[in-house]
């Protein structure tokens, strides 16, 4: 099943493919949106489902962990990010291991990932991440800033 969902992973052009069961969602919002989404309004799909992404930071291994994910395969994943996730027992597959996830521009730490670095626990993270996002929202006025 890993196999199928990083093959539409890459070929889709998607941003993260979750499968529960037999049911698969694709995804393409940048950052952790979906992810953060889905642990929001559905996160029961979440739980023991099998997730592959592009790039995990600490940030979304927070939210994977919330919601019980089964298995992650990623092709980079932050050192912060995979040693949150095996404390929480969750089977990682992963390419790269970095540092750190850097932003966009590859200028500087992605946002989420430097806020969420010095933060324990996936609970401390999740209200990091929505602090993150009430501040976003209020300066730009578009929730679609997540990273």
């Amino acid at each position: 099943m890993m196999n199928t969902l990083t093959r539409m992973l890459y070929e889709g052009g998607y941003s993260c493919v979750i499968a529960h069961g037999a049911e698969i969602r694709t995804f393409t919002q940048r950052g952790i949106t979906d992810l953060y989404d889905l642990l929001r309004h559905d996160a029961s799909f979440l739980k023991e489902a099998l997730v592959a992404d592009k790039v995990v930071g600490k940030a979304a291994a927070a939210l994977m962990i919330l919601g019980q994910i089964k298995l992650l395969h990623t092709n980079v994943i932050s050192q912060p990010a995979l040693s949150l996730l095996q404390e929480a027992g969750i089977e990682v597959q992963s390419g790269r291991i970095v540092p750190f996830i850097k932003n966009r521009t590859q200028t500087d730490w992605c946002p989420l990932e430097k806020i969420s670095y010095p933060l324990c626990s996936a609970n401390e993270i999740f209200q990091a991440i929505e602090e993150f996002i009430r501040t976003n929202k209020n300066q730009s006025g578009n929730p679609d800033t997540m990273k």
